[in-house]
């Protein structure tokens, strides 16, 4: 029997059961209640590409060995598995707890998602590098000394999009990415300060979608749940500019822009990074960055929910695949791009239907800029995971919302 991560077996079960193992840590086992009153289990469990949800009913003899798991156990599940709408399912099924060699092998990870992360991390760290402005560069170079194991372990949200462990890594980098490639076009930019603005908007999420040293199971903090990410960014950000404005008083006193503008165009994107008021921001976007920040945050999560959609969601048709939450509608595959050459031309002819959205993470064109960086190509990834925008109406990139919350906003036609 294959075993297979959580990304592998979401891309390979569909309407025939497929015989597979998956090896995963318990995040949470909740007994509900079916209409008619009968009790189930509900059990999530995770590992470093993603999560999923399996239900136990109460006929099942799981039922009874899975209340007495302790909490975030490591398990291998064996079983017939199939995916419909709602996710994935088992029929005749077991677990068993891992070994503590198999629990090292599970916590190392999978080696796709970990050199995908490791390119992603080279990436940030080159593009602040690469930040011209003293203050920038020092107060960017600074958050990587002390939060880059935290930072690197955190997830970009709790259920929507790169909702896994070091998935905000692979978030900021390709929202850097995004940046530097609109700085070619509008050229006015700031991208100092749109680059640290990258890197600071989610930054509280250290606190409020971390995962712990050893585990995938996102515990929660009480700072987190108190503030939320917005603030708790403002406050790292303004502390770590007071204790470098104080180290280099003589140094920067004579710079342009004044430090104290610096300083708030910094703290408003992060501020004005979800776009609107209702949806957690306490001020509007205000400047050229902060609009172009919201946008390219709001986009990265949509590609990540696309493919990750495209490589779960059943086939209805050719080319139309069933509606995955929160998308609003049934998915089309996108359109083959048109061949550039004769042998493409050929590949083309030869396939009918194009492949899913490609990741193209590391073929941003770099700008003739200070922000240049010379990188490795990023592997070819096949991830998982809100689709929105706060100006049209829709939720913000990391606002976990329900379902039911969803069906009393109709669509209005507007993605992006």
């Amino acid at each position: 029997m294959d075993l297979l991560t959580i990304t592998q077996l979401k891309q390979n079960a569909g309407d025939s059961p497929i015989a597979a193992s998956v090896d995963a840590q318990l995040q949470s086992c909740v007994t509900k209640t079916t209409k008619s009153g009968k009790p189930y289990l509900e059990i999530t469990l995770a590992d470093a590409t993603d999560q999923f949800t399996l239900k136990i009913w109460e006929n099942l003899p799981q039922f009874h060995s899975a209340q007495d798991l302790p909490a975030e156990s490591f398990l291998r599940l064996s079983g017939d598995w199939t995916q419909n709408q709602y996710g994935l399912d088992a029929q005749r099924w077991d677990f068993r707890p891992l070994n503590d060699s198999e629990t090292a092998d599970l916590l190392t990870g999978d080696p796709e998602t970990s050199l995908r992360q490791q390119v992603d991390w080279d990436a940030i760290v080159a593009f602040c590098d690469a930040i011209a402005d003293p203050r920038l560069h020092a107060l960017t170079q600074q958050f990587i000394e002390r939060y880059a194991v935290q930072f690197r372990r955190t997830a970009a949200a709790r259920k929507n999009h790169h909702a896994r462990r070091g998935g905000l890594v692979e978030h900021v980098a390709q929202m850097m990415r995004s940046a530097q490639a609109l700085s070619t076009v509008y050229q006015d930019l700031n991208l100092d300060l749109l680059i640290t603005g990258i890197l600071f908007h989610d930054c509280g999420k250290m606190w409020e979608n971390t995962y712990p040293e050893n585990g995938f199971a996102q515990p929660y903090d009480l700072q987190g749940e108190m503030l939320g990410h917005i603030p708790l960014g403002i406050d790292l950000a303004s502390r770590l500019w007071t204790d470098l404005e104080q180290q280099h008083a003589a140094q920067w006193s004579e710079l342009y822009p004044l430090n104290s503008e610096v300083r708030i165009h910094l703290l408003h994107l992060i501020a004005s990074h979800h776009g609107t008021y209702e949806f957690g921001s306490p001020t509007l976007p205000r400047t050229p960055e902060a609009i172009v920040l919201h946008h390219i945050d709001n986009i990265d999560a949509k590609f990540e929910m696309f493919k990750q959609a495209y490589e779960v969601a059943p086939e209805l048709a050719p080319n139309i695949q069933q509606k995955q939450f929160p998308l609003p509608a049934n998915l089309v595959q996108p359109l083959a791009q048109f061949p550039h050459n004769q042998n493409q031309a050929s590949d083309t002819n030869d396939s009918a239907v194009s492949p899913p959205l490609e990741d193209n993470t590391n073929d941003a064109t770099a700008p003739e800029h200070a922000h240049t960086i010379e990188a490795d190509p990023a592997p070819i990834a096949q991830q998982p995971t809100p689709i929105n925008d706060a100006a049209s109406g829709h939720a913000p990139e990391d606002e976990d919302l329900d379902e039911d919350d969803l069906n009393h906003k109709p669509f209005d036609g507007l993605l992006f």
